[in-house]
């Protein structure tokens, strides 16, 4: 079993050195997050998740969830108790907006918090996680009555939150949906259907849920267009706006999953009582997928979150297993004396491996949050569409290269325990099997490689990814500029960039002519443009710690460290997109014509 270290340093160097935090703090709404105070926050935030919701990891793998004879989820020993103090404390508060009671500190430092609760148990997480999208579709869309009835109860935690998209018949595509909301004479509807893979839509933790719906009006013309939205809460409101008489709203059953087992994915039943639950439509009828895409890019992003995360919480552990187990003689070791596996060098490449991906992906995802927040807040409205259309580009990699080496890294963790990784007592498969839903849901990974090519891609014409490989570029010649040992980190990061190029060059040329053609080659794309994407963090990283080192400034220690896995990963990563070239611009062609 491996404890948590929120990784303080790793973080800070990552918002002061890779992100703009004093920057944002320059920002109308976030003079009060200065970085000083910013650290000092997340500080108390690590000790919490390192004390009181990571020896929860183990226990909800273990113990896993009940659901009762009266269709009531009872969660894990102690998961009640950790939810109180995190509500308590305020932490699910910190990103969201004063006015309703939240912290308004930028997003990216929800983020780093997000970070370290993910890490410390992703089933637990998952409830904030799911609130989180619901504050942002009601903060965007719902009538100023319903943001004051939710909102202020949401923010602190004390109501959770759900999202009703999937149904037995429509996984991914959405607009297959059959749930139906007929008006009622009061100006509510009458919600009926079953959502399926709900996620904490029946728990014991908060005092109400409430579920934010996509269902059909009558007469709504077909497919995605045809969507509207409402809340459906689990407890209706009395005339005090405290939970009441409880709604028609069924968990009838709870799936058993190879991972996030204190994690209730229920099956949730509307109206089985009756005429249908009561629910309430936010905004306008037929606009429930437009209301979606709002919370799209936060979403997809803490899922991205996922996989850095639980990487994180694998190679801490892996670290610490590689020191405690000996098991043969290093060279240069006294002979007859079992080394630490630490001194092999294929378990040191493995470490260095699990290491440097953590930190790239740390660094794309803390920039695509900083990237959400000045499209925001920016005053200026050039700088605005800037960032948001970093946002948009930063997004799929997020999502979809950061889930994939989630599970590479964690899978990689079984491998640096050997034998022992295998054995369920040590705790390092639970990793691998909670980082496999990632790639999956919120849009699977093919999903999210064919929004890049679909959507991002064409963006200006190519012009935003263009622009990502131009600035990438430049990093380059930085760091060649530097010279020494810092030369083929430079080398292989342009060579990474050209590969991006060739390649955006033939989906732009090519790859439309048969939409079949890009499809085809969109995974390896999105893979590609992850891997220099991270060789580019890499490089910024090294630039920062080499400045910082002449300065005589920091964590020498630290610094050495950033530098050699920034190294490392000129070495023995980056190269991989140089050989994703061919798989991205064969076409469609190979595919169909085998049988399957």
């Amino acid at each position: 079993m491996s404890d948590y270290t929120p990784p303080l340093d790793d973080i800070r160097f990552t918002l002061d050195e890779l992100c703009d935090l004093e920057g944002l703090a320059g920002l109308e709404p976030f003079a009060h997050a200065d970085p000083e105070t910013v650290h000092e926050v997340l500080g108390e935030v690590g000790r919490f998740m390192a004390d009181v919701v990571a020896p929860l990891n183990v226990v909800g793998d273990v113990q896993g969830l009940e659901l009762t004879g009266d269709n009531q989820v009872i969660t894990p020993d102690g998961f009640k108790e950790a939810y109180t103090k995190y509500v308590e404390y305020g932490y699910g508060a910190i990103p969201f907006e004063a006015e309703y009671g939240g912290g308004s500190f930028p997003w990216l430092v929800g983020t780093a918090t997000q970070e370290m609760l993910t890490t410390a148990c992703l089933s637990f997480s998952m409830a904030p996680l799911l609130t989180q999208g619901g504050i942002e579709m009601l903060a965007e869309h719902a009538d100023d009555d319903q943001k004051a009835t939710y909102l202020p109860k949401m923010i602190t935690g004390e109501w959770s939150g759900t999202m009703n998209l999937t149904e037995p018949q429509a996984g991914s595509d959405v607009g297959a949906l059959t749930t139906r909301a007929v008006p009622a004479d009061d100006g509510t509807y009458r919600v009926t259907g079953t959502k399926i893979f709900i996620s904490f839509g029946e728990h014991d933790m908060a005092e109400n849920i409430i579920h934010l719906v996509l269902a059909r009006t009558p007469d709504a013309p077909p497919g995605t267009k045809g969507i509207s939205c409402f809340i459906v809460p689990k407890y209706l409101l009395d005339e005090n706006g405290d939970p009441g008489e409880r709604n028609d709203v069924t968990c009838v059953s709870i799936e058993h999953k190879m991972g996030i087992k204190a994690s209730p994915t229920c099956t949730l039943s509307f109206g089985d009582e009756g005429e249908g639950a009561v629910g309430y439509l936010i905004g306008d009828e037929n606009q429930g997928m437009r209301y979606m895409f709002t919370m799209m890019n936060t979403a997809r992003l803490a899922v991205g979150l996922q996989g850095m995360s639980l990487a994180e919480r694998a190679t801490q552990q892996a670290l610490a297993f590689a020191h405690e187990r000996r098991q043969g003689t290093a060279i240069g070791a006294p002979k007859g004396e079992q080394s630490p596996i630490v001194d092999h060098p294929d378990v040191r490449r493995m470490l260095l491996t699990m290491r440097a991906e953590v930190e790239a992906m740390r660094g794309v995802m803390y920039y695509n949050a900083q990237a959400i927040d000045f499209a925001r807040y920016h005053p200026d409205t050039d700088e605005r569409q800037r960032w948001q259309e970093i946002a948009d580009l930063f997004t799929p990699l997020s999502k979809g290269w950061g889930t994939d080496r989630g599970c590479d890294v964690t899978s990689l963790n079984i491998q640096v325990h050997g034998g022992m990784g295998f054995i369920e007592e040590t705790g390092a498969a639970q990793h691998l099997r909670d980082a496999r839903i990632a790639p999956i849901y919120e849009g699977t990974n093919g999903i999210q490689a064919l929004d890049l090519v679909g959507r991002k891609l064409p963006m200006r014409s190519g012009g935003v990814v263009t622009d990502h490989l131009d600035t990438m570029a430049s990093t380059a010649q930085d760091l060649a500029a530097v010279g020494g040992d810092l030369v083929g980190l430079a080398e292989t990061l342009a060579a990474g960039v050209e590969a991006g190029r060739e390649v955006t060059t033939w989906m732009l040329e090519n790859g439309f002519d048969d939409p079949n053609d890009a499809f085809a080659g969109s995974v390896p794309y999105l893979r590609l443009l992850g891997i220099v994407t991270g060789g580019w963090i890499h490089a910024r990283a090294a630039l920062a710690a080499t400045a910082r080192l002449a300065e005589g400034g920091g964590d020498a220690e630290f610094l050495q460290g950033r530098l050699a896995t920034a190294r490392f990963y000129g070495d023995h990563i980056l190269p991989e997109a140089q050989g994703l070239v061919r798989p991205a611009t064969s076409g469609a062609a190979q595919l169909f014509a085998a049988s399957l």
